[in-house]
């Protein structure tokens, strides 16, 4: 059990070390900050869409997408964020009520 987690704290170390090795000049570029800015939404563009359709090897379509299909209505009406949680939440607990 110790080893996996000796592994990681390791690769962790060595990433953030490859992190602070990378000279000034290629994180001021104008590339790399627009790469740094659009990175967050990616991962966690991918971390909803993996978290709402997978389970496991399959795909499923659940109050958890019905949910995420609400929130993303709730962003094209420009709601706010408040609204926009509020809405995915209610609309998967109903449908999770609903089903029983």
């Amino acid at each position: 059990m110790w080893t996996p987690i000796l592994v990681a704290c390791g690769g962790c170390y060595l990433v953030r070390l490859a992190g602070l090795s990378v000279p000034v000049r290629v994180l001021a570029g104008e590339r790399s900050a627009r790469v740094a800015a659009l990175l967050p939404v990616a991962l966690l563009a991918a971390l909803i869409a993996t978290q709402t359709f997978a389970t496991g090897r399959e795909l499923v379509l659940d109050a958890r997408a019905a949910g995420f299909v609400a929130a993303v209505i709730a962003v094209r009406l420009r709601a706010p964020f408040l609204v926009v949680v509020a809405a995915a939440a209610a609309t998967t607990a109903l449908l999770r009520l609903l089903a029983g």
